[in-house]
Parts: structure tokens; sequence; C-alpha cells
């Protein structure tokens, strides 16, 4: 593999290493928070914890505005601009508000760079290593999570004030990463967008020196010329790929993820663990999905995205059933830590490594930020409404119903995989384009 494209990948994929930083650091400072500023529970749900996931679905909504019109790179930096005066200005807040209005401006960093990070690794990497750069992206989520929880544990005892560090320790990465931010290069398949041609030739280049920059520059404009001016993902030529990412965004959230990732020591709990054992089965699931997105990545470009999801899904179902099966029959609580890590297994080689790959893939260049934009708003918003609801589902149709209607969601997932799931394992991204959109078009 070319050492440059490994090197800008990763930096741009530390987008992904901040998301989960700043999604999870909160945790540690949040009950803190509460009795400082004598807030209800409501106000602290909705407002100084909310504030970041509805900055998140802002972010995704709108951040494939940035990511086509200044370009891939650009917006990297100012999703860093971002986490850096987000992290600055909660560590300085003497309010809740004034912290929820810097939170939500992280939380527009993590939904932008759901959009801009992923489009921009697939457009420098060649089409062998495009599914393990990107997964980089995922890899870094789930690794800033565990060194959230490890910042929060070393910071708890620092003093009165120890908040204030938990969220504030964020600036120094952010800063880290925007200045690396700025060493990248344009994306070459939107700067080709741009009519910017001799720049784009000068980075194909430096990609894949080897080949001739001019065939490839033939096929991204030979793609080109079958679009319109100020078209949309929602015309109907675009419409396949637009239910692709939808639905693999939908099946992400339906499959209780978040819900399990917000709620484990409570699920634990349920199932009849002490709270001791519960917190610690709780740092079980966050090594085993950093583990087992590893592995994903060393075999999405391998195996396939479609064969993975094959494994996901099958995974999937056993466990949630199972898990199910043993709220509705009472069976001994030390079986389920064990099904709920086979669940998260399931989730961090499948769905979790692929979902940011394959929908950075499936859209033509001129459209690949607005394509993003839209799986990753489907993921956000579902991810902001099914973890809310489990509480009152747990109170009232119970555990097992709950698992049980996760466990469907993921048949109907697997029927999703089987009849309309295309594989893109080492497929030009023009290629894909073509064979997804002007071929079936054609076919239909």
């Amino acid at each position: 593999m070319n050492r440059k494209i490994l090197i800008w990948s990763i930096t741009a994929a530390l987008a992904g290493f901040l998301f989960g930083f700043d999604t999870v650091v909160i945790s540690g400072a949040e009950k803190k928070l509460q009795l400082l500023w004598g807030s209800s529970d409501m106000f602290h749900g909705v407002v100084v914890i909310g504030m970041a996931l509805w900055g998140t679905v802002v972010g995704a909504f709108f951040g494939g505005i940035p990511t086509n019109k200044l370009g891939r790179k650009n917006t990297l930096i100012w999703i860093g601009i971002l986490y850096t005066i987000s992290a600055i200005g909660s560590c300085l807040a003497n309010d809740p508000y004034t912290f929820a209005v810097f939170r939500f401006i992280g939380g527009l960093g993590v939904g932008a760079s759901t959009i801009a990070a992923p489009a921009y690794i697939s457009e420098i990497a060649p089409a062998k290593d495009r599914g393990k750069l990107v997964g980089l992206y995922q890899f870094n989520i789930v690794f800033g999570i565990l060194i959230a929880f490890l910042s929060n544990y070393l910071l708890n005892n620092v003093g009165e004030n120890a908040w204030r560090w938990m969220v504030g320790v964020e600036a120094f990465p952010a800063a880290i990463y925007t200045l690396f931010a700025l060493t990248i290069p344009k994306s070459p398949r939107w700067l080709l967008t741009k009519f910017r041609n001799s720049e784009a030739i000068g980075v194909l280049k430096i990609i894949n020196p080897d080949q001739d920059p001019e065939k490839l520059m033939l096929e991204i404009k030979d793609e080109m010329e079958n679009t319109v001016p100020n078209e949309n993902i929602f015309l109907k030529k675009y419409r396949f790929p637009l239910i692709l990412a939808f639905l693999i965004a939908f099946f992400n959230q339906l499959s209780g993820i978040n819900a399990l990732l917000y709620y484990a020591p409570r699920i634990f709990e349920e199932a009849g663990l002490g709270e001791s054992t519960a917190l610690l089965s709780s740092i079980g699931i966050g090594v085993t999905n950093m583990l087992f997105t590893l592995l994903g990545i060393i075999l999405i470009d391998r195996l396939g995205r479609k064969q993975l999801m094959y494994i996901c899904s099958f995974g999937y179902i056993i466990s949630l059933s199972l898990v199910s099966a043993a709220f509705f029959f009472s069976w001994e609580g030390s079986i389920v830590p064990i099904l709920l890590f086979m669940f998260i297994a399931s989730h961090a080689i499948g769905q979790g490594t692929v979902i940011w790959v394959f929908i950075s893939e499936i859209f033509p260049n001129h459209l690949r930020g607005a394509g993003q934009s839209f799986g990753s708003s489907v993921h956000w918003v579902l991810a902001a409404v099914v973890p809310s609801l489990v509480p009152v589902l747990f109170s009232t149709i119970g555990a097992g119903m709950v698992f049980l209607i996760f466990a469907i969601m993921m048949i109907l997932q697997l029927l999703f995989v089987i009849f309309m799931m295309p594989e893109t394992k080492g497929i030009s991204l023009e290629e894909l384009s073509k064979k997804l959109i002007k071929d079936r078009n054609q076919a239909n």
C-alpha cells in the first residue's frame, strides 16, 4: 500500500477518534454537572446532555453542503476547529446553557465527520484497499470511546473541578488533528468536479504513480458527462443507492446497538447481575467492540462487504433471539453477558465496519457528500429515537419483547443482504456508479 495514502487516510480517520471521544467523555462528568447546577432529570437529559446529540443530527443533515462546496479537506479542518472550540468552551462554561451551546458545537463536528471523513478516504484510496482504509474511521470511533473512558477514570480525582478537565482535555487531540488535517491534499475526485484538472492530476500521480492519471480522469469525466447541473440524490435514477443507504442505516440502529451501548449496565442489572458486575461487563463490551472492529477491517477487502454482513446478520439473529429467551424464561444471569458479547462482536465485524464504507461507495462523485449526509442523517435520527424508547419499553412490554423485536428486524436485514445489497469490494468508484445507476436504470 502507498505509504502516503495510508498516512492521509489515518489523518482523516482521526476525526472518528474525536467523534468517539466527544460522544462518551460526557459520561464521566454528567452526574457532577447535574449536582453542580441542580438540574432536573428532564432538563439535564434534554439540554445539558441532549444538545450534543441534536448537534450531531444537524451536522449530519447539513454536513454534505460544506463537504461538496468547500471540499472534503477543508471540511475536515473545520471539523477539527469545531471540536477544539467545543472542548475549550465546555471546559470554561459556568452555567448549563453555555455548556449546552458548546456541546452542540461539538455535535456539529461529530455529524459532519461521518460525511467528510469516509468520503475523503474513499476518494483517495485504491479500490483494493478502500474497505480497510475507510474502516479506519470506525476503528478510531471505538478507540476514541475506550480512551474517553480511560481519560475519565484518570481525571476523576483531580479535584472538585475534575469535570472541567474531563471535557476540556479533548482540546489537545482536537488541535493536533486540525494541524495534521492541514497537511493532507484535496480529494482528486472533488477537484475534478470543480474542473481543477491540473491539481487533480498532481494528487493522482502521488496516489497511484504506476497508473496513468489521464485514464482515471477519463473515467471520472465520463461519469460527469452523464450528469446534469444542480441535480440531487432524490432523482429517480439515484433511487437504488438512496434505498441502499437508507436500509443499511435503518438496520444498523434497529439492531439495538446504541440501546445496548447506552444502557449496558441497566440491561445487565435487568438480567440479574449486581451493579459492580454490570459495570465490569460494560467495559468488556467496549473491548470486544474494538477487537472485532479491527478484525472486520482486516477482512473487509478480503471477504467483501456482503460476506461480513452475512456473518453479522446470523450473529445478530442468534444472539438477540437467545437474549430474548433468557429474559422470557428467566435463565441464569451469567449467560446474558456472554450473549451480548456475541451480539457486539457480530455488530463490530459487520455493520460497525461496513456502514460508513458502503455508504461512501454507492453514490457518484458529485453527489457523494449529499448521499453521505442522507445516510448519516437516517443513522443519527434513529440513534436518537431508538435508545430514548428503551427505558419505557423495558417497563411496559419487557426486555424479552424488546430484544425479540430487534431479532425480527435482523431477519429482515438478512433478506436485505441476500436480495438487494450489491458487493462493492475491489471495484472503482466510477465503475460502481455505472453499475448501480446507469446499468440498473437501463435494465429497468
